[in-house]
C-alpha cells in the first residue's frame, strides 16, 4: 500500500496474496515515428524517468485522482506494459490521462494503471511488438555520479521488454531511496542512465545488495531471470 507521503515506499506486504489482488498494469507508450525512431538507450532512459515521474507526481499521493489506481496496482503483481504509437495513433494516446516524458530523442508516455483486461480502446489497439531500435552512436561510460540501471548482458531483450525493466528497476531504487535522496532525484529531473556491463562486473552487481529485477517470465524470457540492477549513488554510499 502507498502511504500519504508521495516519497515513501509502499508498506511491507510480505504477507500479502499478490496473486489474489486483482490486477492493474501501468501501460506507457513510446513514440516511434517511422522515418525518426528513437535512440534505444534513451528509449530505455526515457522509460525509468517516466515511472519515476509518475511514482513522484501528486496526484498518486492522499486522495489524488489516481491514488486509489496505485494501490490497487502495488497491491497485486507490478506489471508494466510498453507499447508503441506513431502519427494519429500517438495524438490519440497523448489525449488520454497521463504524463509525457521526453528523453534526447524519445517520447513516452505513462498512465495511470489500468485493470489488466480493462485498457482503454485508444491504447488497447497499438501494438506490443515492433519496438526494435538501435543506438546510432555509442554511449560510452557513465557519469560516475550519476545513477545507473544495469542491464544483464546474458538476455536478449526488444526494446519495448527492456523499457519495462528499466521502469522495474527505478521504481525499485525509488523504493529503497530515503526521501531525502528521493527529493534530490526528483529536482535533477530524474537523471539517470541505462548500459550494459561486462559479464564479470553484472556477476559482482548482482551479486551485491543493490536493488534487483527479477522477471516474472510473462514475456520474452524465462521466470526469475534477473534483468536490471539500480545503481544509485545513495544506495552504493549504503553498502
Amino acid at each position: 500500500m502507498t502511504s500519504a507521503d508521495p516519497f515513501a515506499a509502499p508498506a511491507d506486504s510480505a504477507a500479502v496474496d499478490r496473486d489474489a489482488a486483482p490486477q492493474f498494469v501501468l501501460p506507457l507508450v513510446v513514440r516511434i515515428e517511422r522515418d525518426t525512431p528513437p535512440a534505444r538507450t534513451d528509449a530505455l532512459e526515457t522509460s525509468a524517468r517516466a515511472v519515476l515521474t509518475f511514482l513522484s507526481d501528486p496526484r498518486t499521493a492522499d486522495d489524488g485522482e489516481w491514488a486509489e489506481l496505485l494501490r490497487g496496482w502495488e497491491d497485486g503483481r507490478i506489471r508494466k506494459v510498453v507499447r508503441r504509437a506513431r502519427g494519429a495513433e500517438w495524438r490519440r494516446a497523448e489525449s488520454l490521462p497521463g504524463i509525457t516524458v521526453a528523453g534526447r530523442s524519445a517520447m513516452v508516455r505513462v498512465y495511470p494503471p489500468v485493470p489488466l483486461d480493462g485498457w482503454p480502446k485508444e491504447l488497447a489497439k497499438l501494438q506490443v511488438s515492433g519496438t526494435e531500435l538501435a543506438d546510432p552512436d555509442p554511449s560510452g561510460p557513465p557519469d560516475p555520479s550519476l545513477p545507473v540501471l544495469w542491464l544483464n548482458p546474458g538476455l536478449e531483450m526488444s526494446a519495448g521488454k527492456a523499457m519495462a525493466q528499466t521502469g522495474h528497476a527505478a521504481q525499485l531504487a525509488w523504493w529503497a531511496l530515503p526521501a531525502s535522496a528521493r527529493k534530490a532525484w526528483q529536482g535533477s529531473g530524474f537523471d539517470l542512465a541505462v548500459r550494459t556491463p561486462e559479464p564479470a562486473h553484472w556477476a559482482e552487481l548482482a551479486g551485491s545488495d543493490l536493488p534487483l529485477v527479477h522477471d516474472a517470465g510473462f514475456t520474452e524470457i524465462a521466470p526469475g531471470s534477473c534483468t536490471v540492477v539500480a545503481d544509485h549513488p545513495a544506495l552504493r554510499a549504503a553498502r
